[in-house]
């Protein structure tokens, strides 16, 4: 059995039967919207862009899908895929929690979100589907910070936990908008 083609496969599956499609038809009012007062959400910038800010660990807080659809596009894909598969725009010394690996803002509509969060993935994905199982055993080394000596099939494994979790309170947050008072859900549009 090729363990990374499993791993990738596992992925794949999440993304394109349960994620991506439940992002059709996203609005920008639905993108921005805040089930409750005091969210947290991306960080507005001074010249009015947004950037991405990790929620503290200790914090126990409502999140936007705003918020949620960044994190999955960079806590999850970009940054790792930044690190370990990058494009030279990072120094070579920045480990995976590194700031450098941040973009300098990030969308702030619906369309722009999905259209990054498809090119985060991509580049995951496309980096992961070529590397073999002598690979995905390899310890990540300095780049994995404090999980060096761990494998890449173990970061892999994270990834897809984070994609899933995630996935799942954005597809959450959707029926929640869908059925808020004033929304537009029906009993048919609330499955999957």
């Amino acid at each position: 059995m090729e363990w990374g083609e499993q791993l990738v496969g596992q992925m794949e599956f999440y993304w394109d039967v349960h994620l991506r499609p439940r992002l059709d038809g996203l609005t920008d009012d639905e993108y921005a919207w805040q089930p409750v007062p005091d969210c947290f959400d991306l960080a507005p910038t001074d010249d009015g862009r947004l950037r991405y800010v990790e929620s503290p660990a200790s914090a126990v807080t409502v999140t936007t899908l705003r918020w949620r659809l960044m994190h999955i596009a960079i806590g999850c894909f970009r940054t790792r895929a930044s690190t370990f598969f990058g494009d030279g725009s990072v120094p070579d010394d920045a480990d995976m929690f590194d700031e450098r690996h941040l973009p300098d803002s990030v969308p702030g509509d619906a369309t722009g979100a999905i259209e990054f969060l498809d090119r985060s993935y991509a580049w995951w994905h496309d980096a992961l589907v070529v590397i073999d199982d002598d690979a995905m055993a390899r310890p990540l080394g300095p780049k994995g910070a404090f999980f060096a000596d761990d494998p890449m099939a173990a970061l892999v494994l994270h990834v897809n936990r984070e994609l899933m979790h995630h996935g799942g309170e954005v597809g959450l947050l959707r029926d929640l908008y869908r059925a808020r008072p004033g929304g537009v859900a029906a009993p048919d549009d609330l499955s999957s």
